[in-house]
This record gives C-alpha cells, structure tokens and sequence, in this order.
C-alpha cells in the first residue's frame, strides 16, 4: 500500500493543484470560477456558495498540511474576501449562489453552503489568525446547530406532519466539521456533539439488520417504505465512515474504528456493479426502481472518498480486504476518471464508464473532492510503515 503514496502525491501536485491555479481565479470580480470545461475553459460565470468555500478550504488545506507557500494562502484569501464580502444575507445564512459581481442568484436554501463556509474560515483562521475569521466560523457553526432540526426553514417545500423524514447528509458533515472546529470551541461542546454524531450515524442511520445506511429515515428512526425512506447512496455511506474513524481514533475507540471499517467494506461490496465496475450513485434498499434517473452513473467523488476510506481502514485496522479493494477502486478510478491529455479528473461517468461529460468542474464539482482525496490517500499511507527490501 505505501507503494501507491508517491503516485497520490504526484497527482495531487502536478495535475490537481496547477488546474485550479491556473483556471478559477476570477482576477475581475473576486472569487472563483468553477464552471470549467476539459481544459479550464470558463463555460458559465455563476458562482456556488459551498463551492467558493471549498476551494477556499482546499488552498488553506494546502498552506496548512503540505507546505506554506504565500501563493496557496492568498489564493484562499481571494475567495474569502469575495464570501465576506457577498456571501451572506442580513441574517447571516449563506446564499446558495451569486453572480459573478456577487449578487445574489438563489436564497439561502441550502445549509451546506453554512457547513462549507465554517470549514473555510476554520481552516483559513488556522493559516491567518485573523478574528474576523474565527468569528465567522464560529457564528456560521452555531447558525447550523440552531438550524439543524429544519435546515431548510422557511424554503422547505415539504407539508409538515403527513411524512417527516430527517437527511443523513447534515449528521454525516458534522461529524466532519466537529474535528475541523474543535480549535475554535469550548471543549465541552465538542465532545458532546461528537457524542451525538457519532450516536446518529451509527444508531438512528445504520440499519444493523441490512447492514446499511440509510439516506433518510422517519423522525423517530424509523424505516419508512417511499422513494427516500429506501434510498441508499453508498458514496455518502462510505465518506461518512472515513469520517467516524478519525473520530473513533480521536476518542481512542478501537472498536468504533473497527466497526466504521466494517460498514464501509459492507457498502461498497452491496454498492459495486459488478458487471462494468465501479460504484453506483443511488440504490434502493429493497431493490425497486430508484427515482433518480442518474442512479447508474458513476461519480468521481464517490470513488475518491471511498479511496480514503479504504486507505484509512487499512491504516487504521491491517484489514487485507480494505487493501484489496483499494486496488480494484484505484485500478477502476485511476482508468475511468483520470484525464489522459489533460490536468484534473472528469467527474461524471455512465454506467459503462465513459466520461458523459467533459468538463472538470461545474455547479456541482469544485477544487474539493479531487484535491482532499489525493491529500488524503497520501498522508494516510505516508504513515504506514516501511517495508525493508528484499534481497
């Protein structure tokens, strides 16, 4: 497994980093431009909160854990300013996206343009302790928490009473960002919110009879039969256990990592298509047509986050299953996904694995996924230990 740490940290730096360097910077308007096409043509100017605040995180991630140079720290600065500056309502919820001057498109809607705005200046505030930073961070967080219950307020279009369901996405992110905050909160609040995410993912959202988690389910835990009560998306699924095993190694709980392991490779084997390869978007857990027409598709972040974790699992356990299936998901991805003629990797496969599109980021794809996962897989194997040579 050490074998593949040079490979990740080659593809991050040469190919991942200098495509977002070289083709989102708005020099105009401020922010960034993620609407790129194969070879960093900008094909749309609209700018996606959560996705400004992605590339924000990734170029803080970069200055913080890989080395501290001036160019990656003003590139997060540059989006940060244009999200100070344009980013919010008088409320202080974060739009779901703007213009590219900054005004806003479309409404507060989304908390996960809030869960990625505190990832950013969380992680900026470590590059450049700036206060406004850290209140920003801290501010948004308690703004999640207080709009946990319904993300959506006032732009939730469900009718209230009839089918209640609660999201497995917002627990998931929290689990996340609990660690990623942990530097700015009062340590009573971290542990108990770790607690707590910890108790949803893997009580109120894990099925212990499929051996599952589930997408959505009813208010009180329960299963309930509908096109969203038997959604499965093993890439969330998969991302989240990556998630729950640094949690587990932070409250040194072998067993948590141990399960969290186990529920991954669960996934991923009841997630594998197995007559082209690679892992399905959506699945239903009782096997009945999915409502999504993309079910089928083969997605980049679901294949990267699923590399983690496995990397993780092996690093984390000695588990040789993990080991094996990061070299069926490496093989699968790293032919499918990487871009032969050009930096960055597609993001959108069909069932068979040919690119369905182009482009290398859009409202949906930003500097984040690509970026985290070879950061990731690196470092995670980085400290494995060397294997003398033989002979």
């Amino acid at each position: 497994m050490k074998a593949y740490q040079e490979l990740y940290q080659k593809e991050l730096l040469e190919s991942i980093v200098p495509f977002w360097e070289r083709h989102s910077k708005d020099e105009t308007c401020g922010g960034y431009f993620t609407c790129l096409g194969r070879y960093g043509e900008v094909f749309d100017t609209d700018k996606f909160i959560w996705l400004q605040a992605r590339e924000v995180y990734s170029f803080s991630l970069l200055y913080n854990e890989v080395e501290p140079r001036e160019e990656w720290l003003e590139m997060a600065r540059h989006g940060a300013d244009f999200l100070q500056k344009y980013g919010r309502d008088t409320s202080g919820n974060w739009y779901f996206s703007l213009n590219r001057e900054g005004k806003p498109l479309v409404q507060p809607y989304n908390i996960f343009s809030d869960c990625f705005a505190v990832l950013a200046f969380s992680n900026l505030y470590k590059a450049d302790p700036r206060a406004a930073y850290a209140e920003l961070a801290v501010t948004t967080f308690h703004n999640i928490l207080a709009r946990r219950d319904n993300p959506k307020g006032n732009y939730n279009k469900l009718y209230p009473g009839t089918r209640d369901l609660r999201n497995f996405s917002l627990p998931m992110i929290l689990c996340n960002l609990s660690l990623e905050m942990e530097h700015l909160l009062p340590q009573p609040l971290v542990e108990s919110l770790i607690q707590e995410v910890v108790h949803d993912v893997m009580a109120v959202f894990y099925d212990e009879e499929q051996g599952l988690i589930r997408e959505n389910v009813g208010a009180d835990g329960s299963f309930i039969s509908s096109f969203e009560g038997r959604l499965l998306n093993p890439g969330h699924a998969i991302e989240a256990m990556w998630f729950i095993m640094d949690l587990g190694r932070r409250l040194n709980d072998q067993p948590l990592v141990e399960k969290a392991a186990a529920i991954a490779l669960q996934e991923l084997e009841y997630g594998w298509d197995e007559t082209y390869g690679g892992i399905f978007y959506f699945l239903d857990i009782e096997q009945k047509p999915p409502q999504q027409l993309e079910w089928d598709q083969k997605l980049w972040w679901v294949h990267l986050e699923t590399l983690i974790c496995l990397a993780k699992a092996y690093a984390y356990t000695g588990d040789e299953q993990a080991q094996n299936w990061f070299e069926r998901v490496h093989e699968y991805s790293w032919t499918h996904f990487r871009d032969p003629e050009y930096l960055e990797w597609f993001g959108y496969l069909n069932r068979r694995g040919e690119a369905l599109l182009p482009l290398k980021g859009g409202k949906w794809k930003g500097c984040f996924h690509t970026l985290r996962a070879f950061f990731q897989v690196w470092k995670t194997l980085e400290k494995l230990p060397s294997i003398p040579a033989q002979g």
